[in-house]
């Protein structure tokens, strides 16, 4: 068994634990919150007895393997950096830190303390994402890669009233790119590895977020368009064209039906069966990769993880996008 510690009690952490405990060797040990009203509560809904209101108590206690951290973007880094100095793996929720000098720093502690260090990114180990891989070479040479991830945030009406939650506060390092467009960026460089030119736009809200934007990604034989936002909604699926055809994804964070559209109009179905509970293949690798005495993810590895951080910055350079984890 993998004695599991989790950070951050919201609905994210609800959903990894649903998928998670269908993983067999997974088992739930330590819960952390701020406060120990809230840590009892939610350890209380999986029989947990062991709670925690010191992070650093909760990091030198012996008493797990490693730790799932769903703690706001900005918290991620040091939280991150204060479980692998005492041995533990980290499971950390996408983003993994607020820019590429936290994820070099990440790396680097986790090469120290040789601990597993992996990015909560779903979406590359689910079985119709790998039929995408597995199938690429169909469509000949692959031109462009379109994605698109637009939902309208249910905090977005409390921003309009006024009311500015941590989904829309830098202090945070949140934003539409760092929540959304991320889902959009992390299976492009999956696939095609680092682009050799950004050019980014996007809207900036007033509290120092953006709620939207887009990204035109140049490679040497291909080009990859990106949309995303957190304040409108859209339907369209995602695409990869190629000159032999081009396949179709329904929801790039999550694709549950692919589909090959050959020139000739033939089509193929390329889709998988997998659990409704999407997160389950990437609690399953991490447990996976503990129990081999891996430190790093061959699929959401250090490279890809900051290939998209690059990518990340870049555009938020161009939109204008500035932390205040970026000025330490």
């Amino acid at each position: 068994m993998v004695r599991f510690g989790i950070v951050g009690t919201n609905w994210i952490t609800e959903r990894f634990l649903k998928a998670a405990l269908q993983v067999e060797d997974f088992q739930l040990t330590a819960v952390y919150s701020r406060t120990e009203e809230k840590a009892k509560e939610f350890a209380g809904k999986y029989a947990v007895e062991r709670t925690f209101t010191d992070l650093k108590e909760m990091a030198a206690s012996g008493e797990i393997d490693a730790v799932y951290i769903a703690s706001p973007n900005s918290l991620h880094a040091g939280q991150a950096t204060l479980f692998m100095n005492n041995n533990v793996h980290v499971l950390c929720e996408k983003p993994i830190a607020s820019n590429t000098k936290e994820l070099k720093s990440l790396i680097a502690a986790a090469r120290k303390n040789n601990v597993l260090l992996m990015e909560a990114l779903k979406s590359t180990f689910m079985p119709n994402f790998l039929a995408v891989k597995e199938n690429l070479h169909k469509i000949g040479q692959v031109r462009r890669y379109f994605a698109s991830y637009c939902q309208y945030s249910s905090r977005y009406d409390a921003y309009r009233q006024g009311t500015v939650l941590n989904a829309f506060n830098p202090d945070f390092s949140n934003g539409s790119l760092m929540d959304i467009g991320i889902y959009c960026v992390y299976p492009l460089v999956a696939l095609f590895g680092k682009p050799e030119e950004i050019k980014a736009a996007g809207y900036m809200l007033e509290s120092g977020v953006d709620g939207e934007g887009s990204m035109v990604l140049k490679y040497p034989d291909m080009d990859a368009v990106i949309m995303y936002s957190k304040i409108a909604d859209s339907s369209l699926p995602s695409e990869i064209q190629g000159e032999e055809g081009n396949i179709v994804i329904d929801r790039i964070s999550a694709p549950e039906k692919v589909e090959l559209h050959y020139r000739s109009g033939e089509r193929e179905d390329l889709t998988q069966d997998q659990l409704s509970d999407s997160m389950y293949y990437e609690a399953k690798e991490f447990i996976r990769l503990v129990q081999a005495g891996k430190t790093e993810s061959d699929i959401n590895s250090y490279a890809n993880s900051m290939i998209t951080m690059e990518i990340i910055e870049e555009a938020r350079r161009q939109i204008g996008v500035v932390y205040p984890a970026d000025r330490n």
